[in-house]
């Protein structure tokens, strides 16, 4: 069996890994670089039980744990490590010294701590990007194959029920089965394949060298600016001796059709630059190495797509995981291997991310540009 995986971001990588462990032909074809969106610039954050009661309950459940397991099986230093997690709150221009009875000392006295949201038992962390990689590396270490290319549509058989491969650079590249992984611009396969839509939602993140490594301490803050306006910065320090900062998000960005033309809005990542100099004296401007943002992928009800096509033999779909696809990609590879393998998932139940659940998006008022 011949399996191409369209995207190269954690969805990707992470069913590429699995099939390869199952000893199956994949080739992963990537379009700019191996976790050059969501996948490199998100926090990382994983949590055991924050899906409990949602229809992500155990594909979450199923993948922290698998999470710990890579940790021990890929020979590759990916910044895993367990957090204790904490809620916080601040104001922009806030002078009072606020409590804080948790022992977290590289915080602003004016930061307030609540309640722990989790301990080292229920949340753990990544680097994403060099997560990601390591999977890809991994898996190619079990014969996969990298190419870098745009996937321009699949090729289907002559009666058009199944695909035959997809269409890479100009080149056709052969396939019996077609994994579609390719983040917010798997909306452009809508007009290859039946498919519900799959939109983009931007967010701005910041990356600060902090020498003095922080401690495992993550933070969930509640912040107020000057302006009444409310925001959610994540506050997540590295192994790596960084701290990752998002939580300035925008609804109505458009989606380049390039992933390398993704820039910042204006105005966003300043936002975000003075939440953390008020909020922690180690996040200093002049200590940030990095100002970036990327679209996660998201669907209008919410869950990833992942399963078959509906009405198209040997093409599957996987994305549309939001804020959890670092958390969610290890349970979903090892899903989708089972499927293509085997013919059905066992280790978690795929049903309620059935891609047929909605109807298929019509493709045809796609922009040229801007998506």
């Amino acid at each position: 069996m011949r399996v191409l995986i369209c995207g190269g971001g954690v969805i990707g990588a992470a069913t590429a890994y699995y099939l390869s462990r199952r000893k199956i032909e994949v080739t992963l074809v990537e379009r700019t670089e191996i976790a050059c969106a969501a996948s490199g610039k998100s926090g990382g954050f994983l949590a055991l039980d924050w899906c409990d009661g949602a229809p992500l309950q155990d594909l979450a459940r199923r993948s922290f744990a698998l999470h710990a397991e890579l940790a021990k099986e890929i020979d590759a230093d990916y910044g895993y490590r367990r957090m204790t997690t904490y809620s916080a709150a601040a104001a922009e221009g806030e002078r009072r010294k606020q409590s804080n009875d948790f022992g977290v000392d590289w915080v602003a006295e004016t930061v307030a701590l609540g309640p722990r949201l989790g301990s080292t038992e229920s949340t753990a962390q990544v680097n994403p990007e060099a997560f990601t990689k390591a999977l890809v590396q991994a898996a190619e270490g079990h014969g996969t194959v990298v190419k870098r290319g745009t996937v321009t549509g699949l090729t289907r058989s002559d009666d058009g029920r199944a695909v035959t491969g997809a269409t890479v650079s100009g080149e056709t590249l052969e396939a019996d089965v077609v994994v579609l992984a390719m983040g917010p611009w798997s909306i452009l396969a809508c007009a290859w394949v039946p498919l519900p839509a799959v939109y983009g939602l931007k967010g701005h993140s910041l990356v600060f060298d902090t020498p003095a490594a922080l401690p495992p301490d993550a933070l969930f803050v509640e912040y107020r600016e000057a302006t009444g306006a409310m925001a959610s910065p994540e506050i997540f320090p590295r192994t790596d001796g960084t701290t990752y900062v998002c939580g300035v998000s925008a609804h109505d960005s458009p989606l380049p059709v390039d992933p390398a033309d993704v820039t910042p809005d204006p105005g966003a990542i300043e936002r975000l630059e003075a939440m953390c100099a008020a909020m922690a004296p180690a996040l200093a401007p002049s200590t940030i190495v990095a100002r970036q943002s990327c679209f996660r992928p998201v669907t209008q009800d919410g869950l990833p797509l992942i399963g078959a096509v509906p009405g198209v033999d040997g093409a599957y779909v996987a994305t549309g995981h939001s804020v959890w696809g670092i958390l969610n990609a290890p349970a979903t590879g090892e899903a989708m291997a089972e499927l293509i393998v085997d013919g059905g998932a066992t280790t978690v139940d795929l049903s309620p991310f059935d891609p047929g659940r909605s109807p298929p998006f019509d493709a045809a008022g796609l922009q040229t540009g801007m998506l």
